[in-house]
């Protein structure tokens, strides 16, 4: 048996949400990513270009005195944040070496105090503008942005200049991007979820609909399916109605048959009967003809009521409730034993206690337990019904002389009669314990609580 998960997992909610919730959470992760890596981008390169803005200033402000040392006026420069120590905005002037590797710090700003800018060791060709990460003052992520120049008195001389400024600010800005920006998405997946839900809730209601309909054919409330679906549902009702239209003629037509059959040989059982009854037989014949034609009538009931239930067994929409099937029958043995004074007494079963079949089938079954405990009874027959579970149960209790334990299996054969002096062809618990076997019920003999015998079916239940 499949668990409640393995049921759910199977089911096309599961298959539909799972699908839609694993392409949202994956684009929302790629969006993430992607936006995140686009904004640091951005504020990279903005910032890039406000140092590279810098440089320049820088580069114009430097000049060289008569004895070729540079000098650059801070006061000329613009931002006062170079004026005041560890400011996160610096710069430095390097003089390279011939080879253009090894430099000093000629110049400096006063934001870097006491300490210097150690950008990485590498070849930059004159004019060129290189950028490196590194770590400057106490520890801070340095963005530094340098270039080459040379003078036109000192050709042979290189000097390098630096401007570097903190990433804690564009850092900052990009964490804070990237929070607001999960959030956002968080917000906007949880929409999404809620959305998918009720993308899922809507499109399946349908087949929730197609369920309820088939819950009233079950239960007998209607015969065909019923309701407005969708037009991608529509085609398998109108196929599913047409297979219920076609049983329905298919059972009719066999009842007909069955019902032909059984008028064209009761007028020949009849003419039997009336010549058996004549004077001009003799009466060991007419004896043995009333015999064989009763044989022929109960064999024809026999197989007509099995040819009816097994027509008519588990077909949907079929439904009979109890409480009027049982009232009439007992109103019929009330008065067809009337002469005996039997007290006949039903405990009225609820109103909507119902058996999943046929009102014909039901009585057959009935009608023969109840006449068989009528035949039986010294003064008292007891009548109740009830439900457990999907199976309705009638029991029906007597006062007589009961049937022993090791007989009860025999009087379930047909045509078995433990006493020959009662009336009766043998015939009634045996139908009854083929029809409740068809409907795929149960038949069982105990000893009543009056002393007699208790028959009790057990059928199965209308929804």
């Amino acid at each position: 048996m499949k668990t409640r998960f393995g049921r759910w997992a199977s089911s096309l909610r599961f298959r539909l949400l799972s699908a839609t919730l694993a392409a949202q959470v994956l684009a929302l992760l790629l969006a993430g990513v992607f936006l995140s890596g686009l904004f640091r981008d951005h504020v990279t390169r903005q910032f890039e270009t406000v140092l590279t803005q810098q440089l320049d200033q820088l580069t114009a402000r430097l000049a060289f005195d008569a004895a070729g040392q540079p000098l650059i006026d801070a006061a000329r420069l613009s931002d006062p944040r170079w004026q005041k120590p560890y400011s996160g905005l610096y710069w430095q002037l390097d003089r390279l070496d011939a080879d253009g590797q090894g430099r000093n710090a000629a110049l400096r700003s006063r934001s870097l105090w006491d300490t210097a800018l150690t950008p990485p060791q590498d070849a930059l060709a004159d004019g060129m503008v290189h950028v490196h990460l590194s770590l400057g003052p106490q520890g801070a992520p340095l963005m530094m942005v340098e270039r080459t120049v040379r003078t036109a008195d000192q050709p042979d001389t290189a000097w390098r200049l630096i401007v570097a400024g903190d990433m804690k600010d564009t850092t900052q800005a990009v964490e804070r991007f990237t929070g607001v920006l999960a959030a956002s998405l968080l917000a906007l997946g949880v929409l999404l979820v809620l959305a998918a839900l009720a993308q899922v809730a809507v499109g399946l209601a349908p087949l929730r609909a197609l369920q309820s309909a088939l819950n009233e054919v079950h239960a007998g409330r209607s015969q065909r399916l019923q309701g407005r679906f969708p037009t991608e549902v529509q085609p398998l009702i109108d196929g599913f109605n047409g297979v219920l239209d076609r049983n329905a003629e298919v059972v009719n037509r066999a009842r007909t048959q069955a019902g032909n059959l059984a008028h064209a040989l009761k007028t020949p059982l009849a003419v039997l009967a009336h010549a058996a009854d004549s004077e001009a037989l003799r009466d060991e014949l007419a004896r043995r003809v009333r015999e064989q034609v009763a044989l022929s009538r109960r064999h024809i009931d026999w197989h007509l009521a099995r040819a009816r239930v097994a027509a008519s067994q588990r077909l949907p929409g079929q439904r009979t409730l109890l409480a009027p099937v049982l009232s009439g029958l007992v109103r019929v043995m009330a008065r067809v034993h009337a002469g005996r004074g039997l007290e006949l007494c039903l405990e009225a079963p609820a109103p909507d206690l119902a058996f999943a079949g046929e009102e014909q089938d039901l009585q057959e079954m009935l009608g023969n337990v109840l006449d068989n405990a009528c035949l039986w009874a010294h003064q008292r027959v007891v009548v109740i019904a009830g439900r457990d579970g999907d199976r309705v149960w009638i029991t029906v209790e007597e006062d007589g002389p009961g049937i022993a334990p090791a007989q009860r299996d025999a009087v379930l054969a047909r045509g078995v009669r433990l006493d020959e002096a009662t009336p009766g062809s043998g015939l009634g618990l045996a139908i009854v314990a083929d029809l409740v076997a068809l409907y795929g019920g149960r038949l069982a003999l105990d000893t009543a609580a009056l002393g007699g015998l208790r028959v009790s079916l057990s059928l199965p239940a209308s929804r």
